[in-house]
């Protein structure tokens, strides 16, 4: 008979499966999990030689990422970054929030990348698969010491982030935000604290992000609103509070994208709603299913951005009279390479528009 699952305090996930790519797999002793529930984060030197990535996705708005860190302590439970751990050997559940993979060496990597004659100016977005801002982040200051290399070279640079943290860097996007060089997209899922902090147990509460976009918009940096993703059943109905709230604070845009659940992430999806929402699992399932053509995840371009069918044009419908009525349905900000400093050919002034998911 198999034991039911634990929640597990300041964890997303509830468990750690299987790798896909791995024939072994290592089973914990129920009794001695439930003895000690908590695993510790473990962080690891990451010794990549290039820190510049480059994406050829049509249903992502940007071409070149800077991740600093592999793992996320924040620990969505829905993160789609989750598989990526699985390409070192270990699991998308409890191990890619607790082992963390930190590239020390990304400042000085980005100011040699951006050195080099090769290098182009574009849009550098930071960054792209888990968070520049997660916990650890106010300790070893890597976001930091890459924007003041980008700041240096006048690289433009969009950060997405959940964490108030970003509003510590302030003042570098805030000077580069005067040259058209820098922007900020948070994302706020509930303004409801319980289910963030179920949902997402290591990241900043839902009014301290609001204080990081005012405090933002009051250094002059362009800041948008990510509502992503949206659950079916679970968040959704929180679209014009959260776009409300975001406008009072300063916020000029927004956007949405509907729950996405690749790979590995469909189980630990449904192993969380299960354990923290088992009244609601069959609901939220079936609406995701709705939306997803009757599986959890729709791996299409064009359609896994947005989901098909009658709720996810619901949905829509609603983000979009939500954001119209309180402001926000505008043209996200431009970005501009004409601070470029670096030592490729001159840029020519060409704006170039980031548009995010």
């Amino acid at each position: 008979m198999a034991q039911p699952l634990v929640k597990i305090k300041g964890r997303g996930a509830v468990s750690n499966p299987a790798n896909r790519f791995e024939r072994i797999d290592f089973e914990p002793d129920p009794e001695s999990a439930a003895e000690n529930p908590g695993p510790r984060t473990q962080f690891f030197r990451d010794s990549t030689r290039t820190v510049i990535a480059s994406n050829d996705s049509p249903d992502v708005g940007f071409d070149y990422s800077v991740n600093s860190y592999r793992g996320c302590e924040h620990g969505c439970i829905y993160c789609y970054a989750r598989p990526t751990h699985e390409y070192f050997g270990l699991s998308a559940g409890l191990d890619f929030e607790t082992k963390i993979f930190v590239k020390e060496d990304a400042p000085e990597l980005l100011r040699r990348e951006l050195s080099s004659p090769r290098w182009k100016p574009a849009v550098i977005a930071m960054s792209g698969v888990t968070d520049p801002y997660q916990p650890v982040e106010r300790r070893l200051k890597l976001t930091r010491r890459c924007l003041e290399v980008l700041s240096e070279f006048g690289n433009p640079v969009q950060v997405i982030t959940k964490n108030q943290l970003v509003a510590r860097d302030a003042d570098v996007l805030g000077e580069m935000a005067r040259f058209g060089a820098a922007a900020v997209a948070l994302s706020i899922t509930s303004l409801d604290q319980s289910l963030q902090r179920q949902m997402e147990p290591r990241t900043s509460a839902p009014a301290a992000r609001l204080a990081a976009v005012a405090a933002l918009a009051e250094a002059g940096v362009p800041v948008s609103v990510m509502v992503a993703p949206v659950i079916p059943g679970l968040n959704d109905h929180e679209v014009p509070a959260i776009l409300k709230a975001a406008a009072e604070a300063g916020a000029r845009s927004a956007a949405y994208i509907p729950l996405r659940l690749p790979w590995s992430v469909k189980a630990l999806f449904e192993e969380w709603l299960t354990t923290h929402f088992p009244d609601r699992t069959t609901r939220v399932l079936g609406r995701i299913r709705g939306i997803r053509g009757g599986a959890l995840n729709d791996p299409r371009f064009g359609s896994r951005m947005e989901g098909e069918g009658e709720y996810a044009e619901q949905i829509q419908a609603l983000f979009q009279v939500s954001a119209q009525k309180y402001g926000l349905s505008g043209e996200r900000a431009r970005l501009s390479v004409e601070g470029w400093k670096g030592p490729s050919a001159p840029a020519s002034g060409k704006q170039t528009q980031l548009s995010l998911f």
